[in-house]
């Protein structure tokens, strides 16, 4: 696999046939997408959620999380986009931003959720697990289009990066670290901790409603830290806020945000109950 990554070059298209054209990253968000639908679904399972309400949800949640992701990204670049306003539909070339994804995802949850009256909780809890389960495999489509890598390596894990698509800064290395691959196998675990911690939910049968907003927090406040820590790696342009790039600090924001509503959310139960947080 490592021999693989580092002697293979990838290609955006996978099938070029007279006008059609089939992107690998379309491909693989299509992928990603319908992993994270049967993943809810079997987790809304556990919950006795109706198969037709975790849909609905889906169809919702991607609709939105596409915008929001597209609108996030266009934003940070918009240097480029205010000048080539027709590629703003172009989503199969890549340039979704999953913090606008999730901005925007949050948002349409809660009203969903609302208008359904089903717990906000209960919803956002069977969702995560699916989103990091899609972004798992969504990131290989950063891999083909030869996007988001790293700094220059000599690691044998090294990614061979095409000369056009280099910063002018490292047209001299050849090989990059693989910063979707690391956020890869990262959301990957992510995705099997948040199933686990569903299980031992289920099974204990206690404390569920804080347990989901747990489940929640967990998936914002661990990807946001995986996303802090790679964006120290990465070498694609972004707006800057004093030494930190952007995505750090909006990674930052939401971790620090998540961990004190679920501690004051833990304590505010114990209180209460005066049962030991799970």
């Amino acid at each position: 696999m490592i021999n693989f990554l580092h002697t293979f070059t990838p290609t955006a298209v996978l099938v070029a046939w007279g006008p059609v054209t089939i992107y690998w990253y379309g491909l693989l968000m299509a992928v990603a997408m319908l992993a994270a639908i049967i993943t809810a679904s079997r987790l809304g399972r556990w919950y006795h959620l109706k198969a037709e309400v975790i849909m609905d949800l889906s169809f919702w949640l991607i609709v939105s999380g596409v915008i929001g992701a597209r609108l996030y990204y266009i934003g940070l670049e918009w240097d480029y986009f205010s000048g080539n306003l027709g590629d703003m539909v172009k989503i199969w070339q890549g340039g979704l931003a999953i913090h606008g994804g999730i901005i925007v995802g949050l948002l349409v949850l809660w009203l969903f959720a609302r208008f359904r009256k089903i717990n906000f909780w209960l919803l956002a809890a069977a969702v995560v697990p699916a989103l990091a389960l899609g972004q798992a495999i969504g990131r290989w489509g950063n891999y083909f289009n030869q996007e988001l890598f790293g700094l220059p390596t000599g690691a044998p894990w090294g990614i061979p990066i095409a000369a056009i698509n280099r910063p002018a800064a490292y047209l001299q290395n050849n090989f990059f670290h693989p910063t979707f691959l690391y956020e890869s196998i990262g959301t990957l675990l992510l995705f099997g901790f948040l199933v686990l911690a569903h299980y031992l939910a289920v099974k204990e049968n206690k404390n569920l409603t804080l347990n989901q907003r747990a489940i929640t927090f967990a998936y914002l406040i661990f990807y946001s830290v995986l996303r802090f820590v790679l964006e120290e790696f990465r070498v694609d342009a972004t707006p800057m806020v004093g030494p930190w790039r952007w995505p750090q600090v909006v990674s930052a924001v939401l971790a620090l945000a998540s961990l004190a509503i679920l501690i004051y959310s833990a304590f505010q139960q114990k209180k209460k109950s005066k049962t030991p947080f799970i």
